[in-house]
């Protein structure tokens, strides 16, 4: 199946209750669909450094991030495929590249260690291969969970929009073919809203997030994980990550 290995966009979160959320989807409903591949459970591992210096410095806002995970939209067997994504956000676009290859190919290369070529050799995987390199350290850190369903556009634009819920976190079974558990990073009232495109947002969606007092906010399912599980384990006030 032919899938999208690259990606320029801008992408903008909106934390809302299940009450808006609802006025929000009435008001897409002449405009967008839901995907084909309707509700889905996405499975993530986050990779970093050994002392978390990918998500610590996204933390700090800069103006050029970046980070690695391996997703998968269910739970996998060793010859389903998975993907694995190179993120960068450069002054407010994101970039993202990724391959998609079996799981049990990525694991064996994983076990090599760095240094080790690409399963795939292609442009995307050699840079994968690089990051790996660069970082030296770099290893699975956090399990990350929840559940999606993705509308597109009608009009044939790139304009899309997903919810996200019940985000769940762990630090232990990092693997995408166990079972779904971990601390919930969000209220179970709140759902997490994404716009993606590369243009701008339409009219419709501006007056209906202005008349639910719906706002942008810089919510990070990595970082608040990080927060939570890891920087939040010396610290009793844990806290999600909205700013």
């Amino acid at each position: 199946m032919a899938y999208q290995a690259v990606f320029k966009r801008y992408e903008m979160k909106y934390m809302m209750t299940r009450k808006q959320q609802k006025a929000v989807l009435e008001a897409m409903l002449p405009y967008m669909q839901l995907d084909k591949f309707g509700h889905t459970q996405i499975r993530n591992v986050y990779f970093d450094t050994e002392n978390y210096r990918l998500v610590r410095r996204s933390i700090e806002k800069p103006s050029y991030k970046e980070k690695l995970r391996i997703r998968s939209y269910g739970k996998v067997k060793a010859q389903d495929k998975i993907f694995v994504e190179l993120k960068k956000k450069y002054d407010d676009i994101v970039y993202k590249r990724r391959e998609s290859l079996p799981y049990t190919d990525l694991s064996t290369w994983l076990k090599k260690g760095n240094g080790a070529p690409f399963p795939l050799d292609t442009q995307i995987g050699r840079e994968i291969a690089y990051f790996f390199t660069y970082y030296q350290t770099i290893e699975a850190k956090v399990f990350l969970s929840y559940e999606r369903e993705a509308f597109y556009a009608l009009d044939g634009s790139d304009f899309r929009v997903t919810f996200d819920e019940n985000i769940l976190a762990r630090r232990g079974e990092l693997s995408l073919s166990e079972e779904i558990w971990g601390e919930r990073l969000m209220n179970q009232d709140c759902v997490l809203m994404e716009i993606k495109t590369s243009g701008g947002v339409p009219l419709w969606m501006t007056r209906i997030l202005t008349q639910e007092r719906i706002y942008k906010t810089s919510f990070s399912k990595y970082g608040t994980a990080y927060l939570n599980l890891i920087y939040g384990a010396q610290d009793t006030d844990r806290k999600v990550l909205i700013a």
